[in-house]
């Protein structure tokens, strides 16, 4: 019997386990209590580890298309599938006629993170896709434009505030998002004790609801104007106070413009909060010391996404919050931080290409997923034939599913890294499988980077794995679209990689010896970093390496042209127009939905593990007592729910704890077509809710989709 301890890398919380193995049987999971960040704190998922080691239906041999049906095959064989008939499609029909779409997980896996950015560089193609457009790119749009990076993002300094106001967002049950901090709950559990406040801004009383002090159930998609109001309170009672940050601020006046028509008697209605209640949040944020606001996933995906995600900073700017402990400040990762060397940085740009079909633009090197299906289905030059999918399931995951689906269907080729047979991987003619957690080394560097203490762990592979780690596998890809062939020596393109990672840290790629593989990478990355760590040190640190609260980082942090917080972006000020247009229209009276968050599962990934899916079927539609009964409707009564793309057949859960006019179905079910291999899961099927999510409603700047506040009608079966 063994003990290894790891990483949990399902989530953004980043909690150490405690994993024992009997040889290479998992027999136990639980939180290690020496973790210097989580401190033993374990979630469901976590502890369903064992689970998704031993899961029948994880994939452990590529699958390859033959005669229309997907046969096992060897490796070899299905690379050399890859290289017969992926390079002629691009020599006919040129690089953009292939599309990559990259899921959640592949930001929870240390080889597609470090290694997919080779594959997509060589495939070359403008037709990039991401999970971020239904999900957090409005944040990281906001944040390129207000600070020079989209991953200098501040987060909340949880073990500090006073002061915590949350929009759209349920810590306790997503365990953070866009703010990597485990056991939220004894994080918010500790601003209560030293005295603090919590206030949920939410259209469902959440379990962050719940414990908070208060909460408040605004309309769904009306952030935004909330968020400008009290803006307006604060210019118009005089209690705007920069604070320290005045040196480094510019645009303040400007923002003070825009805000004057959202005044709180303006919102009122449309928002559903009273205007003295929205006075009163301004001012009470305003006084404390310190405070933090934060929005996420329901601030982000609706139509006035990348507004809701700049105001949120925007508050924490002229309260005088921005990069002060207790407030919302910048974390300093010790690899791979993009903005942790002063100077070095390049102010971001968007909008350097377009969509073929709609004409949307790219952020972040990648287009709206909403509109891959257009670029599928629509002939003429330079129409996507084939997909290439990097641990995603965009089938369940992303606007008018259907629709995508049916154009899976027509391509000329795809392959999809994935460990199962899925909604989406079903339509591949090749995939290719990986190792468990597991069986893989592991370092969180995009999640460290958004942590609410600085903090660095390494995870070595516990277990040997069965199947090539999937940077070898990427890199046999990359060789491919490189035109090596099939059999290109993935050492010698490990090692052009690695020598890139080297250039971009300013080191030496021979301190790193004789490492390879992500080893090497993650030891260049920390002796580029600020700490002065290297590999070694943290693996003689099984239970990580604290390296302190975070600290105050302007104007080090930034990086745009001017060297200041751009507090009044000029493409954010253009937009600001169509949400002031909102003021004068009257409120529609239909149903809308949004989605919610569940413990036990992370988008469509964990639905395959019989632990997460036990008791009651959990995917229903919650409707308000008010609205059941004005519908004809029951607790667990079946109802039918349309939008303009689709419909879905539902039980209907009734709960006071949804505002009136709203329903709430949860994300990522939906597990009821044919041809997948997840016996748990079809068993569990649900309904896929983005069957019903509309591909023609997104956030204007960002492109990302509007899954909070669709339109839809509600009837009983």
């Amino acid at each position: 019997m063994a003990t290894a301890h790891v990483t949990c890398p399902l989530c953004e919380a980043t909690c150490g386990l405690a994993v024992t193995l009997d040889d290479s049987r998992v027999t136990g999971v639980r939180g290690d209590a020496a973790d210097v960040f989580s401190g033993g704190y374990i979630c469901p998922k976590g502890a369903s580890l064992g689970a998704l080691h031993h899961d029948p239906d994880r994939l452990r041999t590529p699958l390859v298309r033959r005669d229309g049906e997907l046969v096992e095959a060897s490796w070899d064989e299905a690379f050399a599938e890859v290289a017969r008939r992926l390079p002629p499609l691009i020599a006919e029909h040129g690089r953009d006629a292939v599309a990559i779409y990259a899921g959640n997980p592949s930001v929870h896996n240390i080889s597609t993170a470090l290694y997919g950015p080779a594959l997509f560089k060589a495939v070359g193609t403008k037709n990039f896709y991401t999970a971020s457009t239904v999900d957090q790119l409005p944040k990281h749009y906001s944040a390129g434009l207000m600070f020079g990076h989209p991953l200098t993002i501040p987060v909340p300094d949880l073990d500090r505030t006073q002061h915590l106001l949350l929009l759209g967002a349920n810590p306790l049950v997503s365990n953070g998002s866009l703010m990597t901090a485990p056991d939220v709950r004894g994080r918010l559990r500790g601003i209560q004790a030293r005295g603090g406040r919590i206030v949920v801004v939410d259209p469902k009383r959440s379990r962050t609801a719940e414990m908070a002090d208060e909460h408040h159930a605004i309309r769904p998609g009306t952030d935004a104007l909330l968020l400008f109001a009290l803006v307006n309170v604060l210019f118009t009672d005089g209690l705007v106070n920069l604070g320290e940050l005045a040196p480094h601020v510019a645009g303040v006046a400007e923002v003070g413009v825009l805000a004057t028509p959202f005044t709180p008697e303006a919102v009122a209605e449309r928002t559903g909060l009273a205007a003295d209640e929205i006075r009163r949040l301004a001012r009470e944020l305003a006084a404390a010391p310190p405070a933090a606001v934060y929005g996420r996933i329901g601030t982000t995906t609706q139509a006035f996404g990348t507004l809701a995600s700049w105001l949120v900073d925007v508050l924490n700017v002229l309260t005088g919050n921005l990069d002060r402990p207790g407030g919302a400040m910048f974390p300093l990762a010790a690899a791979g931080q993009p903005n942790a060397r002063p100077g070095k940085g390049r102010p971001w740009k968007v909008g350097r290409w377009h969509s073929r079909v709609r004409g949307l633009p790219e952020a972040m090197g990648e287009l709206p997923v909403a509109t891959l299906a257009d670029e599928i289905l629509t002939p003429g030059e330079g129409q996507v034939r084939a997909l290439v999918t990097v641990c995603g399931n965009p089938c369940l995951s992303t606007p008018n599913a259907g629709r995508l689906a049916e154009a899976l269907g027509g391509l000329d080729f795809m392959v999809s890294l994935d460990v199962y047979l899925n909604e989406t991987s079903r339509h591949a003619d090749v995939i290719l499988p990986g190792p468990t957690p597991l069986e893989r080394p592991h370092y969180d560097v995009a999640l460290y980077q958004l942590a609410v203490r600085n903090v660095a762990n390494w995870t070595p592979a516990a277990l040997e794995s069965p199947v090539p780690q999937e940077w070898r596998t990427l890199l046999r890809l990359t060789g491919i679209a490189a035109g090596l062939g099939d059999s290109a020596d993935v050492d010698a393109l490990d090692g052009m990689v690695a020598a890139e990672a080297a250039r971009r840290a300013g080191v030496d790629m021979s301190v790193a010896g004789d490492r390879t593989g992500p080893e090497r990478i993650i030891e260049l990355l920390l002796r580029g970093g600020p700490y002065n760590l290297t590999l070694a040190d943290l693996e003689a640190a099984p239970h990580g390496v604290d390296l302190g609260p975070l600290a105050p980082r302007l104007p080090g942090a930034l990086s745009t042209t001017s060297g200041l917080v751009e507090l009044a972006p000029a493409r954010i000020m253009a937009d600001v127009p169509r949400l002031a247009a909102l003021l004068g229209e009257p409120v529609d009276g239909r149903l809308v939905l949004i989605g919610r968050r569940q413990l036990g599962s992370n988008n469509s990934w964990m639905h395959n593990l019989e632990p997460l899916v036990r008791g009651q079927n959990r995917c229903t539609a919650q409707l308000n007592p008010a609205d059941a009964a004005r519908l004809g409707l029951t607790d667990g009564a079946r109802a039918v729910v349309r939008s303009r793309a689709g419909k879905v057949e539902i039980p209907v859960e009734v709960t006071d704890a949804i505002r009136p006019g709203v329903v709430s179905i949860p994300h990522g079910w939906g597990h009821d077509v044919d041809g997948t291999r997840a016996a748990v899961a079809t068993a569990h099927p649900g309904v896929n809710t983005n069957l019903l999510a509309d591909d023609t409603l997104l956030d204007a700047l960002s492109g990302t989709a509007v899954l909070n506040g669709i339109p839809v009608d509600v009837e009983p079966v």
